[in-house]
């Protein structure tokens, strides 16, 4: 396989593959060492040529593995796939290869006698003779050379304009038979090939694409917009402690990175990012990216402190968010856990909640979306922190929004949570969902993805059933429980246990995890209380609260000072109310039998202001 013509002066123009993803180049390894390093990964230092030029490099150390099966050697021809040109403190340029293909058997030989690209410069190109020329840009393998009658600079690429015939001098007469000029402004219009391509900010500054950063440069600014922004968490250890946020930026090439801030970076950057907006970045230190708590399209993942560099960049380009929408019906033929891009209409937005983290401890804000595409189907999708505290003003009115990667439950079917959310993204899809909303699909009826679940609180009007759902959907005869809402009356409460003094037991007095004043606490022989689920003993146990009072109040009334009336009037008062039920309904093993067993998970009181608001939607919207 013949090497790429000019493709070590193309490169070493260039700052990345990413400027050019056309440039593909065969290249030949011509020289091969090991560098000797004390402890961690090998390193190996390539020279890498294309018959004319050559320049120093490094290979990455994922390629380690071709190194080791003998599959890179010396002379191996290589194509380049992607690459990253770093400058050292000396000015040298580094061609650091990240991914190649070895081509074909090894020639044995040295194709050509190329010369160090850093000694003859890197403006020097092949002639078809077979000779060397300096000209004032770099000739790529897919430039057309073409003859330039209007002459230009000598052999050297002298920027002089005037004449003669010094070969040294710019004036070069018109007859020039390299037909370059030496102008490396007018090179492409000179038709002596493309400059390579370089992004600045709006002062002017290099930015190198998140698609190039590498572990082998640490001189890089990147220019990009922030798209999610997290809360600020603390921890505490045997370490110390102290307090991080991370966000999540993206460029124009459609690349993503996760960034965190620790301590001191936290108190500086953190009130002054905002999601949306751009800014430039550098000063960050790179560690390759843990993809099981990352899911940006970045390898790496960015460290910033307080000495990194971060200023917005209001005047530049816009940086627009690529989307990979997927429709909400086909949801249930992809796989969990994954993370999917959705564009729908916000048609309910839950009351916000607060639960206690089992794996932190701490307290968490939620709220519960339900949103609706034109695929026919709807989901629930819970935000979280911030969020979720905005919910209700943010999605007011129905809005079409799009949520950048939520992740994929299947929980109760199949429901998403977080997501970076835009109201009414600027692109033609939000249109046309608009309309199909405005014109039927608000008054259509959808296949909903998500069974109610176990969260707490009851599911919105439209998602109610009726307890003769239970028959008549045979719920509970599927391996998971199934959930279902109903508002319902009760009729009558069983106030008394069999061998028992009333409706009551002894809990755990332990009010955090696991236990919560939930599970139930056995009276030892010293009169303490002891609980097999904490494995912990207590002098005391806890009752739970019943309509409005605790148990113990109850059982020192009622049973202590002998009011038996009192107690059954708490729970005649109890009867006759209405209440919004929360029920899973699961099949069990009563001895040989099969039952299907409604357990009560939550029940709050009607709301009667707020059930006739819902009604009243709910009618203007057949």
């Amino acid at each position: 396989m013949s090497l790429t013509p000019n493709a070590i002066s193309t490169l070493y123009n260039m700052g990345a593959s990413g400027d050019n993803p056309s440039f593909v180049p065969v290249v030949q390894v011509i020289h091969l060492k090991k560098i000797d390093k004390s402890g961690g990964d090998e390193r190996w230092k390539v020279i890498l040529s294309d018959g004319t030029l050559h320049v120093s490099g490094m290979l990455a150390t994922q390629l380690n593995p071709l190194v080791a099966s003998s599959q890179i050697t010396t002379n191996s021809i290589l194509t380049v796939k992607d690459f990253i040109i770093n400058t050292m403190g000396s000015g040298q340029k580094v061609c650091i290869l990240l991914n190649v293909e070895v081509n074909g058997v090894n020639p044995g030989n040295r194709i050509g006698s190329p010369q160090d690209i850093q000694k003859v410069g890197p403006n020097t190109t092949a002639t078809v003779g077979g000779g060397m020329h300096r000209q004032g840009g770099a000739q790529p393998m897919y430039g057309n050379v073409q003859a330039n009658n209007n002459g230009g600079g000598g052999m050297y690429g002298n920027n002089n304009q005037g004449g003669g015939n010094n070969p040294y001098s710019g004036g070069a007469p018109a007859g020039n038979p390299y037909g370059a000029k030496s102008n490396n402004n007018n090179a492409a219009a000179a038709g002596g090939g493309s400059a390579p391509i370089v992004r600045t900010t709006a002062d002017g500054q290099p930015v190198t694409p998140i698609s190039g950063l590498n572990m082998y440069s640490n001189r890089w600014v990147i220019r990009a917009k922030v798209t999610n922004k997290s809360d600020v968490k603390t921890w505490s250890n045997a370490k110390g402690e102290g307090s991080l946020f991370s966000v999540t930026l993206l460029d124009s090439s459609g690349y993503d990175v996760k960034c965190t801030f620790f301590k001191e970076a936290v108190d500086k950057f953190y009130n002054m990012l905002e999601e949306g907006r751009v800014y430039t970045f550098s000063g960050g230190r790179l560690k390759v990216a843990n993809m099981a708590y990352n899911n940006c399209k970045s390898q790496f993942e960015i460290t910033f402190d307080q000495n990194s560099e971060i200023h917005l960049d209001a005047e530049g380009a816009e940086i627009r968010e690529n989307y990979d929408f997927v429709k909400i019906a086909e949801l249930e033929n992809m796989e969990p856990n994954s993370y999917v891009d959705i564009l729908a209409v916000v048609k309910h937005v839950g009351d916000v909640s607060t639960i206690v983290s089992k794996k932190s401890g701490k307290e968490m804000t939620k709220v519960d979306l339900v949103v609706e595409d034109d695929s026919g189907a709807d989901v629930k999708l819970t935000l979280w922190g911030n969020s979720a505290q905005n919910a209700e003003n943010q999605f007011a009115n129905c809005p079409v929004v799009a949520f950048k990667k939520s992740r994929l439950g299947d929980y109760g079917g199949r429901s998403l949570s977080g997501g970076s959310p835009t109201v009414n993204p600027q692109i033609p899809q939000t249109n046309q969902l608009m309309q199909w909303w405005g014109s039927n699909g608000n008054k259509s009826q959808s296949r909903s993805l998500s069974s109610s679940g176990g969260g707490k609180g009851p599911d919105p009007l439209e998602k109610r059933k009726d307890v003769c759902s239970i028959k008549e959907e045979h719920l509970g005869n599927s391996d998971k429980p199934d959930w279902l809402s109903f508002k319902a009356t009760i009729t009558f409460l069983k106030r008394e246990k069999q061998g028992d003094d009333g409706a009551w037991y002894t809990a755990c007095a332990n009010s955090g995890e696991p236990c919560r004043n939930m599970f139930k606490a056995t009276q030892t022989s010293d009169g303490n209380y002891h609980c097999d689920k904490c494995q912990q003993t207590h002098p005391n146990c806890a009752e739970t609260l019943f309509n409005g009072m605790t148990a113990d109040n109850l059982y020192q009334q009622s049973i202590e000072q002998g009011d038996k009336d009192f107690y059954d009037s708490t729970f005649l008062k109890a009867t006759y109310t209405e209440w919004v039920f929360k029920c899973k309904v699961k099949q069990e093993m009563v001895g040989d039998e099969t039952r299907i067993k409604t357990s009560v998970a939550s029940l709050v009181p009607v709301d009667y202001a707020k059930e006739s608001r819902a009604l009243l939607s709910s009618l203007l919207s057949q």
